[in-house]
């Protein structure tokens, strides 16, 4: 009988030797931690707060994890020696592992050495210490971002050697929108009649709340690998609304990985139907690839949310005054193009100075959110700008004189059943004024016409 303590003392690393049973129909059975030597046993002890104990279930020492059993299995009855480096997101920790096949003269358990490491930061030498083909690949994913110049033209083409390197009929990437609490397809690719359609046509609330649950469904793993009928009915365990929804669609293979920028997950790898002849290859080649695009698509969303921001007045959510004249000079210079019949429209709260004057700020800013929510609510299919201070200015393609007078009529009638709206309007059609200076100009003419209106009306509002 095999002494496994007498060989395990000549390891430093923490180490353990695993026991994979093998069942009548090929599949695997119990997987226990049938030794390990005293740096195992010092962190178990320290992790789990109770003593390791030779022949227990592996899962009384480690995370229970889909991949981690499926590379146990691979190493100790297919005799491969497994290296890989990953990042346990939900621990803080990146770990490197190392299995190697260890003889068995029993007929139905296999054994493996597992020898691990864990450290919080990540080691970039661990990180490319890689096989060749691997390291290729990665890289070429590294150099497609590096040498952009259309960031989501170069999503879809790594998506498409993500596809490629998978043999899959399906690739996406899916990024979760928990302020819109929506998803989004950032990249996607399909093989050639597969059959599958994008998965966007697929999206709704459930489809949200769906995806918003495969990260208790990971529990914890750094991906979700599907591979045979085994794994398919771990995952029914897990979730049965997402199995239903998998089996319904044809799916017989799955690879799904996290996309996180620090604690952050911004969304999902997916890959259906793969080639689960090189499930060991893939993992290795998407935990890396994984961890950059998030990298990129987290720098991007970053970037695109900086843009925004810039753009976006942050009191009233209207576009800025700087982003009005862009595109009043855009237009003038001829690189934008509005469509035919446009107006210009300017609105002007009524009494802003005197209740910022009388009633604080804060009211004053009440008045003008208020009036912004009612512009862009009357028109919902236009350019709502602030122009500076009280007042704001919308573009309204497709508008003729007449829609245009019925949505001016509607936007006076919303604001008079308020408490603190009151609006001076002037609008121009373009087809009065087909120069947008001009119109602006006579716009905003007839927009402080309304307003003397408005106060020889009310004498009792005006402020000086």
């Amino acid at each position: 009988m095999i002494n496994f303590d007498d060989i395990l003392k000549n390891y430093k690393t923490k180490t353990c030797i695993l026991s994979v049973e093998k069942l009548d129909d090929g599949t695997y059975g119990n997987i226990k931690v049938v030794a390990g030597n005293q740096a195992h046993a010092d962190d178990i002890a320290g992790i789990t707060g109770h003593p390791f104990v030779p022949g227990c279930p592996y899962e009384m020492c480690f995370p229970k994890d889909m991949n981690f059993e499926d590379f146990a299995t691979r190493c100790a009855w297919g005799g491969q020696p497994l290296h890989t480096y990953v990042n346990l997101y939900q621990m803080g920790l990146w770990l490197n592992m190392f299995m190697i096949p260890f003889f068995s003269d029993e007929p139905n358990i296999g054994y493996c050495i597992y020898s691990y490491d864990v450290a919080p930061r990540v080691d970039e030498d661990k990180m490319a210490d890689l096989s060749g083909d691997t390291a290729s690949k990665v890289l070429t994913t590294c150099i497609k971002f590096r040498g952009s110049t259309d960031f989501l033209v170069t999503v879809n083409e790594i998506i498409s050697d993500i596809r490629d390197i998978c043999e899959a009929d399906h690739c996406a990437i899916i990024l979760l929108d928990r302020d819109e609490k929506m998803c989004r397809v950032m990249g996607e690719s399909m093989r050639e009649g597969s059959g599958y359609e994008s998965i966007s046509n697929f999206f709704s609330p459930e489809f949200y709340d769906m995806v918003l649950n495969w990260e208790n469904t990971l529990q914890g793993s750094t991906c979700i690998i599907i591979k045979n009928e085994q794994d398919m009915e771990e995952i029914k365990k897990r979730d049965p609304v997402w199995h239903e929804s998998l089996v319904s669609a044809g799916v017989e293979s799955l690879v799904l990985f996290p996309l996180k920028h620090g604690t952050k997950l911004l969304g999902y790898i997916w890959a259906l139907n793969f080639n689960t002849e090189n499930t060991v290859a893939i993992k290795e080649t998407l935990e890396l690839t994984s961890f950059f695009v998030g990298s990129e698509v987290a720098n991007y969303l970053l970037v695109k949310r900086m843009e925004i921001l810039s753009s976006i007045d942050l009191l009233t959510g209207t576009k800025n005054r700087n982003i009005m004249n862009n595109r009043i000079d855009r237009i003038i210079s001829g690189k934008d193009v509005l469509k035919e019949p446009y107006a210009v429209i300017f609105a002007d709260l009524n009494g802003l100075k005197r209740v910022n004057d009388t009633e604080g700020h804060n009211k004053g800013d009440d008045m003008l959110r208020d009036a912004a929510a009612l512009i862009q609510s009357v028109f919902f299919d236009s350019e709502v700008y602030r122009a500076g201070g009280d007042e704001f200015m919308v573009i309204a393609t497709d508008m003729t004189p007449n829609i245009l007078s019925t949505r001016i009529s509607d936007l006076r009638d919303r604001a008079d059943k308020t408490d603190n709206v009151r609006l001076a309007i002037g609008a121009v059609c373009s087809s009065d004024e087909p120069n947008i200076l001009k119109a602006m100009r006579i716009a905003d003419q007839f927009m402080y016409a309304d307003k003397d209106r408005f106060y020889k009306a009310h004498p009792e509002l005006k402020y000086r």
